[in-house]
């Protein structure tokens, strides 16, 4: 007798399939980063670097329109002898110096509307620093890229006028009268901005008057 025995088939194994390694996920996780720390560095470091260089040449372009409009006003319209008027006792000695309020306020109402209109008519007044040039290192400040700022008008235009009286000498005294022009303007950089104070002292007259300093003066610093 044949005895016959049946072979048990095999059963396949299961093989659990390899996944593949997620190469993109990684690689934009990286890029998120990356893009992060170099808004924090721009943010953080070179922004206010930015802003601080372009305060300084902002300023001066401000500075430049300021003095350029107020010396154009009052060399064609200051009188020193319509505005200043002296008293003198029957001795010669001043007593009294007073200053025409009107016609102050009126020269330095022009010089408000001139610095207006230049402000204005340059809206899209801007400077250009090459990024080089907040690396403090004078090899490379006309290196790399120029960052655009941008200036913009935010505040009123003040006036005020200030008077020196000085001894000159002997029966002498120096008067300077001094235009002090202040107003606000705003510097603006991608992602950030910044108001800044822009003050001017414009020299308007120095004048030599024969005679002891005044015991009083009348309307002498007055405010637009």
């Amino acid at each position: 007798m044949k005895y016959y025995t049946q072979r048990q088939k095999s059963i396949p194994k299961f093989k659990p399939k390899k996944r593949p390694f997620p190469f993109k996920l990684i690689l934009l996780i990286m890029l998120i980063i990356l893009m992060n720390f170099i808004l924090y560095l721009i943010n953080k470091r070179i922004l206010p670097m930015v802003l601080s260089v372009g305060e300084i040449e902002m300023k001066a372009e401000v500075s430049k329109i300021i003095n350029e409009e107020s010396v154009k006003v009052y060399s064609e319209n200051f009188n020193y002898d319509d505005i200043i008027h002296i008293d003198k006792d029957l001795e010669g000695n001043i007593t009294m110096v007073r200053s025409d309020t009107v016609k102050q306020n009126s020269l330095a109402s022009q010089v408000v509307l001139k610095c207006n209109e230049r402000l204005k008519s340059s809206d899209d007044l801007s400077v250009k620093i090459p990024f080089g040039y907040i690396t403090n290192n004078v090899l490379f400040y006309n290196l790399g890229p120029k960052i655009t700022v941008k200036i913009q008008q935010v505040g009123a235009i003040n006036t005020s006028y200030e008077s020196v009286f000085e001894s000159a000498g002997i029966n002498q005294t120096r008067h300077k009268i001094y235009l002090d022009v202040k107003t606000t303007m705003r510097i603006v950089v991608p992602f950030k901005s910044k108001d800044i104070d822009v003050t001017c002292q414009i020299p308007v007259s120095d004048t030599i008057i024969v005679g002891k300093i005044p015991d009083t003066a009348i309307n002498m610093n007055s405010n637009n």
